[in-house]
């Protein structure tokens, strides 16, 4: 089951992140918080979106445009590296002549 934080314990969980911060981010779409009845709510992936982003943020003084386009740069990777698992497995499920014969490729 999926836990859920609230943006009051997103910021004490993150105590480098302060309210604005917060809302600078979903505003530029950095994240996309679920809704509940209760308003924003975060998942643990969002947490740890967040700790990067303050990092990029911090560390790197990236912000605005060009956060974004590193953070959908950082998106577009995690969607290449699942892909290649996926067919790595479909490969290890060949009979070993073909896997055999793909991999020298």
């Amino acid at each position: 089951m999926t836990r859920y934080y609230s943006e009051e314990q997103v910021i004490t969980t993150i105590t480098r992140l302060t309210p604005s911060r917060l809302t600078t981010y979903v505003q530029h779409e950095f994240l996309c918080p679920a809704q509940s009845e209760n308003g924003p709510v975060y998942t643990a992936a969002d947490l740890a979106r967040i700790e990067l982003i303050c990092d990029l943020d911090e560390q790197f003084d990236l912000q605005g445009d060009a956060l974004g386009v590193v953070l959908s740069l950082i998106d577009q990777l995690h969607g290449v590296r699942s892909e290649l698992r996926r067919v790595m497995s479909a490969i290890e499920a060949q009979p070993d002549d073909l896997r055999s014969r793909i991999i020298a490729a």
